[in-house]
C-alpha cells in the first residue's frame, strides 16, 4: 500500500507566538501586526528566509493563525514552505526565529537559507 504525505500549511510553535504576541504589543498601537514569512534567492544553499512585521495581508496572502498570533506567507513563498514550523529560540548565539522545512534538502550551518 502507498502512504502519502499531505503537508498542512504551517506551524507555529508556542515560542513564536508568545514571541510575535509580545512584539505586536509592544509595537504596534493597532494591534493588528502580522508575522510575515517569506522566500528569496540568495544565501549559501540557493533560498534565504526573511521575516518581517507587516500590518497588511494582501489579496494572495495565507494567514496562520494559533492563540491569536497571525502568521502571513505569500502565494510564491507558500510553495517552498508547506509544512514548515516557525519557531522563536533564545541561545548563546542570539534570540531569532526559525524555520523548520521539510521540504528543504540540504541547509546552511546558519539554518537561514536551504535548497529544494
Amino acid at each position: 500500500m502507498v502512504e502519502t504525505y499531505t503537508p498542512g500549511l504551517m506551524q507555529l510553535t508556542d515560542g513564536a507566538v508568545k514571541k510575535i504576541l509580545s512584539l505586536r504589543d509592544n509595537e504596534s498601537q493597532s494591534n493588528v501586526l502580522n508575522l510575515r514569512v517569506y522566500v528569496t534567492g540568495g544565501g549559501c544553499s540557493g533560498f534565504q528566509y526573511g521575516f518581517s512585521f507587516d500590518d497588511i495581508v494582501d489579496e494572495d496572502d495565507t494567514c496562520v493563525e494559533n492563540q491569536g498570533a497571525s502568521l502571513v506567507i505569500d502565494s510564491l513563498s507558500l510553495q517552498y514552505l508547506q509544512g514548515s514550523t516557525v519557531d522563536y529560540v533564545e541561545d548563546l548565539t542570539g534570540s531569532k526565529f526559525i524555520i523548520s522545512n521539510p521540504n528543504a534538502t540540504t541547509t546552511c550551518g546558519c539554518g537561514e537559507s536551504f535548497s529544494i
